[in-house]
């Protein structure tokens, strides 16, 4: 055996495991229909079908909505394509300039600060920070993001570990750190699998008292909270009392990248001695444009959160009424528990094939094993027809798998 075959079996052999423990990911091929989404086309082996998206990260829309489309056309025509460089070497176009002034506005802040993605937003400006701060230690709630841990762990930084949204476990964490000796409190405010929101106030209160930094993740929070869309620490009056405010373009605004606001002197901090922003091709001109009306029009008017919030209580509703698990929480997430990978997966497969409905099964290492689930995200595009439609096929699947139908309490 070569020893290219020797790796490829090594590969193989692990993708085969994967794939017997349900948790392979596989990757739908999807045409979204600009002006009808939620619909979609699904190309697959046997053909195409018209689906409908229930599992969209887009969770307002915006990425049809005609101020988007219209900037970014004005802006392709005007620019072209690409931004020409990264921001050091040419690709600075005022689109970029323009987007962070809006981000900064938003949040409440001096200054912001774009990357290509809320994974390398978060990656960068942790891996910075926490390296560059002296014998700094990152506290890092146990549900934070895989792009927060990436970045606490290239930064080499002592990170500390406490129980998710668990006051008490913090707190004794932060006692347990000298004084004078630099921290990072690293949390996000709505997790993505289960939903849940977190004490940002009394979190807040803990990093003050004990002189640590916050470093706040609302990725899945901005545009689709508070009265211009700054998310939950807008809704909650607390964006004063957050250092580092961390969020994307690609959800609620339906565009693409990631962004950081604070401070002038710790967003020039950042701009200056993160790798991941100084060498990384900046965003084309057209994208920052089109996220700049996103950001713009969701802060003028409370429509889409509105009507939003709307759709995710008829959705909870429905399933209530046919008894189809999922976790209670206090944000628009819906995760419909199965509990199981193979189930789950066979359940995401048979609403495509079946029923034309796209949702993605989510698996371990992404949720603890025993925790799998179908992760629905209604939208306001959503109609009440979708909605029975869901329901009833996720009751007709449930009853195949002889699912057990019973609320299930947020743990």
């Amino acid at each position: 055996m070569t020893d290219k075959n020797r790796y490829d079996r090594f590969f193989s052999d692990e993708l085969d495991a994967l794939k017997q423990a349900g948790n392979y990911r596989f990757f739908a091929d999807l045409e979204r229909r600009r002006g009808q989404f939620p619909a979609a086309r699904n190309r697959h082996a046997g053909g195409e079908r018209d689906i409908t998206v229930w599992c969209s990260n887009d969770y307002l829309g915006m990425g049809q909505h005609p101020d988007v489309l219209a900037a970014m056309h004005t802006a392709i025509d005007a620019m072209g394509a690409g931004a020409g460089g990264t921001r050091n070497i040419s690709g600075t176009t005022h689109a970029h300039v323009a987007l962070e002034a809006e981000l900064a506005d938003l949040h409440g802040k001096e200054a912001a600060l774009v990357f290509t993605s809320g994974y390398v937003s978060n990656w960068a400006s942790l891996g910075t920070l926490a390296a560059r701060l002296p014998g700094c230690v990152v506290l890092s709630d146990a549900g934070n993001h895989a792009s927060m841990i990436e970045g606490i762990r290239h930064s080499r930084a002592e990170r500390v570990i406490w129980k998710h949204n668990d006051l008490n476990d913090l707190e004794e964490k932060l006692k347990a750190i000298p004084e004078d000796r630099p921290k990072i409190v690293a949390f996000e405010s709505v997790y993505s699998m289960d939903g849940d929101i977190a004490p940002i106030a009394a979190i807040c209160d803990l990093a003050e008292r004990y002189g640590a930094m916050t470093y706040l993740d609302e990725v899945h929070a901005v545009g689709l909270y508070g009265p211009r869309g700054g998310g939950i620490a807008e809704r909650e009056g607390l964006m004063d009392r957050l250092d580092v405010i961390q969020g994307t373009l690609g959800k609620a605004y339906g565009v693409v990248g990631g962004y950081i606001a604070g401070s002038a002197v710790l967003i020039d901090f950042v701009r200056s001695f993160a790798s991941g922003f100084i060498f990384t091709t900046a965003l084309p001109p057209a994208v920052a444009a089109g996220a700049a009306a996103a950001v713009r029009h969701l802060k003028t008017t409370g429509a889409e959160r509105a009507a939003h919030q709307a759709r995710v209580a008829e959705v909870r509703a429905a399933l209530d009424a046919r008894a189809i698990p999922h976790l209670a929480n206090d944000s628009h997430i819906i995760p419909v528990m199965v509990g199981d990978p193979v189930k789950c997966r066979w359940i995401s497969d048979q609403l495509m094939e079946r029923h034309g409905i796209y949702i993605q099964p989510i698996n371990y290492p992404t949720v603890p094993k025993g925790t799998e689930r179908l992760r629905i995200t209604p939208s306001p595009v959503h109609s009440a027809a979708d909605i029975a439609r869901l329901v009833g096929a996720l009751g007709e699947l449930w009853s195949q798998c002889q699912l057990a139908r019973r609320p299930m309490a947020a743990q």
